[in-house]
């Protein structure tokens, strides 16, 4: 029996929480607010695990440890009464255009935002001529961040408060998937052309040799998912690079390219290079492509066999989705074929 993975609850949702929390304390004793809340485990590819949150209610500004990067707060008003929210140590601040948050205020996603403002009216309601600060913490907030995209599309200082459902799903790995459309949709709004997926450090570390940080996406093996957000955006170019195994699996329809999702089926590929390059491998001796690649590369057939498979990963990426603009590409040794 497959193992039931366990869900969770995103940053926003335990944002939520500790707001409602700290703001009922508030309301009856006037008195700074401190509440926390560690955030729960679950099997979410996401590096906010069991990460610490903190809120904090005052009157006073000078009550908060704010993160040092200028910025304005995100306020809500509800006749007479003021709620002003700063990112406090450990959450980022937006310094450029593109994300859902504009620049110069706290990296707090609107769905968590509006939920905490929409319970700051209600149970303000009986209340006059409050005026209140607030902050949202991570503990080591910007040491874990720069295990995330976030320098990169200008949040900076730490990490972001991220939800739309309050609910990780682990069977999508969200929080990675998210994160790939963050920055899918930050080089779109800054005119990056062409986008460039890649799949692995070597071939990340090649990308930025040829073309901006900001216009490099790591898809990781969530080929489908990252060309299906792209086609949605509408974006005009991408080019998805990787080594000759990852490309492999994509043209023999892998929608993600880790190993648990399956293996490369070498009969086929066997059959595939008879076909299209009129030469029989011995897959008995090896059962890697690279394997395959020396044996090919030993008759003078390797660029053939490099052709071949990005020809059917474009392929198979076109019957994913017609109006998709990926062109697949290889890379091998540090080069790429007609890069």
């Amino acid at each position: 029996m497959s193992k039931v993975l366990r869900r969770g609850y995103t940053t926003g949702a335990h944002t939520y929480m500790i707001f409602n929390s700290a703001l009922d304390y508030f309301l009856s004793t006037n008195l700074l607010s401190i509440s926390k809340t560690n955030k729960m485990d679950n099997d979410d590819l996401d590096v906010t695990k069991n990460c610490e949150l903190v809120l904090t209610i005052s009157n006073n500004l000078e009550d908060l440890s704010l993160n040092q990067t200028p910025h304005k707060p995100q306020v809500c008003i509800n006749e007479t009464n003021k709620l002003s929210i700063y990112a406090g140590l450990g959450v980022g601040v937006v310094t450029k255009k593109g994300l859902k948050i504009p620049p110069d205020f706290p990296a707090i996603n609107p769905t968590p935002l509006n939920a905490m403002f929409e319970i700051f009216t209600k149970l303000t309601k009986n209340h006059k001529n409050l005026d209140l600060k607030c902050s949202v913490s991570i503990t080591d907030g910007e040491t874990i961040s720069k295990q995330t995209a976030n320098a990169k599309v200008g949040v900076l200082g730490g990490l972001s408060i991220l939800g739309t459902t309050g609910i990780v799903k682990p069977v999508s790995s969200s929080a990675y998937i998210d994160s790939v459309q963050t920055e899918i949709e930050f080089a779109k709004q800054n005119e990056y052309n062409p986008l460039i997926f890649t799949i692995g450090n070597t071939t990340f570390n090649t990308a930025k040799e040829r073309y901006e940080e900001a216009q490099i996406v790591e898809v990781a093996n969530f080929v489908y998912d990252s060309i299906e957000i792209s086609t949605n955006l509408d974006i005009k170019k991408v080019v998805l690079v990787c080594g000759i195994g990852k490309m492999t699996k994509v043209y023999q329809g892998f929608k993600n390219t880790h190993n648990r999702f399956g293996s490369i089926d070498f009969v086929q590929l066997k059959i595939d290079i008879k076909n299209e390059i009129g030469y029989e491998v011995d897959i008995e001796s090896t059962k890697t492509v690279k394997g395959l690649s020396i044996e090919l590369e030993s008759v003078g057939l390797v660029e053939e066999l490099y052709t071949m498979i990005a020809k059917k990963a474009n392929e198979q990426i076109k019957e994913w989705f017609p109006t998709s603009n990926v062109e697949a590409r290889i890379l091998e040794q540090n080069e790429v074929i007609k890069w």
